[in-house]
Formats: C-alpha cells, sequence, structure tokens
C-alpha cells in the first residue's frame, strides 16, 4: 500500500509543561513526510488537520480516504491545500491535469472524488506538501502559482528576519472554507521566522521547514509564552502547534518554510502579538 497514516490527539498545556525531549518529539513532530513512491500522512484531532506529504517517483500516487476518515474519497468532507517543494510534478484532479512547478499551490474544494500525483521527471521527482481540513462547502479547484501569490515583505537584516512572505492560499487569492496555507522564504543572513511570535487561540498552525541546506537545522519554539521549549528539526520535517502554543523558530542557516492553519475564521491578521522580552 502506498499511503501510511498515524493519528495525534489533543494536549493540554499544563500537561505538555512535564513533557520531556522524547515526548515533545512523539507528540508534535512529524518526521517522515517525503518518501519516495508514499503518502504520508498524519491525522490530528486539533481542527481535524491532517499533514502529509507524496512523493511519486516509479508509479502515480492516489490520495486515498485513510481509516478515521469514515469517508468514500479523501475529500468527501475536506478541503485540500498543496504546495510542490520538489521537481516539476503535476496533479490530476477529476480527470484534469495541473502542471505544478516547484513552490507552486493548489486547492483542491470538497466533493473532488479522484487526486492524483505525477513527477515529470524520476531523477528530479515532485514533492508534495499536503494540509487538509473538515469543509463546509464545495469550492471550485484553483491553482496558484509562486508569482500569483500575495506578497509581504518583512523584518530587516538588522533583526535576523528579513523576509518574504508568499501568501499562496487565503481568502485574498482563492476562495477556502477555513484552509490557509502559504510560504516564507527567509533572507540570506536572516534566520528567525515569526519573531515576534504571536498566539491565534482561534486557529491552529503547522510549521514545515525546507530548503534547509545540508547540515544545517532549524531550532523551533513552542508552548505558552511563559512556559516555552523547542525542538530540533531537519529539512522537509514539520512541527503540529495547538492554538495555545507560540510557533517560532530559528535556524543555523537561512531556509523556507509553509505554514499551514485552520480554524474559526479567515482572517490571516487574527493574531496576538507575543514581545520577545515577555517570552520565558
Amino acid at each position: 500500500m502506498s499511503t501510511n497514516f498515524e493519528e495525534r490527539y489533543n494536549y493540554h498545556p499544563d500537561d505538555f509543561k512535564n513533557y520531556d525531549t522524547t515526548r515533545i518529539r512523539k507528540e508534535f513532530l512529524v518526521e517522515k513526510l517525503m518518501e519516495p513512491d508514499k503518502i504520508n500522512l498524519v491525522y490530528s484531532v486539533i481542527e481535524r488537520f491532517i499533514v502529509g506529504g507524496a512523493v511519486p517517483v516509479n508509479k502515480a500516487l492516489k490520495l486515498e480516504p485513510i481509516d478515521p476518515l469514515k469517508a468514500s474519497c479523501f475529500c468527501e468532507r475536506r478541503e485540500v491545500g498543496i504546495i510542490n517543494v520538489g521537481g516539476a510534478g503535476v496533479i490530476e484532479v477529476d480527470g484534469t491535469e495541473y502542471p505544478m512547478n516547484h513552490k507552486d499551490a493548489i486547492y483542491i474544494g470538497k466533493g473532488s472524488r479522484d487526486v492524483t500525483f505525477k513527477s515529470v521527471d524520476p531523477e528530479n521527482p515532485a514533492h508534495f506538501y499536503i494540509n487538509s481540513a473538515p469543509a463546509h462547502k464545495e469550492y471550485p479547484v484553483k491553482q496558484v502559482t509562486l508569482g500569483q501569490a500575495n506578497k509581504l515583505h518583512l523584518g530587516s537584516l538588522q533583526t535576523s528576519n528579513e523576509r518574504t512572505i508568499n501568501q499562496l492560499l487565503i481568502n485574498s487569492v482563492v476562495e477556502t472554507c477555513q484552509l490557509q496555507m502559504g510560504m516564507t522564504e527567509l533572507k540570506p543572513g536572516s534566520v528567525w521566522n515569526t519573531m515576534p511570535p504571536h498566539l491565534h487561540s482561534r486557529r491552529n498552525e503547522v510549521y514545515f521547514y525546507f530548503n534547509v541546506p545540508e547540515g544545517q537545522a532549524i531550532c523551533h519554539f513552542m508552548g505558552q509564552p511563559n512556559e516555552t521549549r523547542h525542538i530540533w528539526l531537519q529539512n522537509e520535517q514539520a512541527v503540529i502547534s495547538p492554538n495555545w502554543s507560540i510557533h517560532s523558530a530559528a535556524g543555523t542557516s537561512n531556509y523556507n518554510f509553509i505554514w499551514g492553519m485552520a480554524g474559526e475564521n479567515l482572517d490571516y491578521s487574527d493574531m496576538d502579538a507575543i514581545q520577545p522580552t515577555d517570552l520565558k
């Protein structure tokens, strides 16, 4: 079988205070996302969010419903966002093919029946990063190239956080029920993302780190602002952040990351800022 999945549960912040490194990594780190000719998925009960990866090399891969969904097809009650972080690929949705270049995104709405992943060149396969959330309404499939993203330029080299935020699948670009996705690219010499950090108790968020240079690593910070913890990540790994947790990181080099959110609203600016001097 080409699809692997696991389930993750909810976590209380008071319990989180007692987690050691091994437990933090077990509960929040998504370590193996991209494997050749596999679809790997993690189903979290936090907002019923699914995070996954698909790497078609020698064969096409079909997005099949996993057991927790109790559905006839993956998108029976769900919407899906996908960003390609590898070589050129193709996503076929109900018979229509969408060419997917590096850093292109696609939104697939509720009710889509057949979703298939392909690579153009098996020697340089596509790496499709997948986010999914429950959906209450059908919206059409829409592809969004990197050039079509809404771009925000934030931070500065002086504070080591000069970056470009590419808003790809947000409500000013594409209609969705609750899913939002985008990609942040840090400039050379900058290593901090989402600093100052923030909370948004009305949404969860997952960060996926990629283009991390060989031999480098990411230190991701999470937890309540007065009770923070850290977790080290390698290239093409992700961290699940509950709604009570900050989400910020520093790398030993610059890198890219994809943020994906789902929750009560689609207001991108709905967040509670935390000053660096208030972190503990």
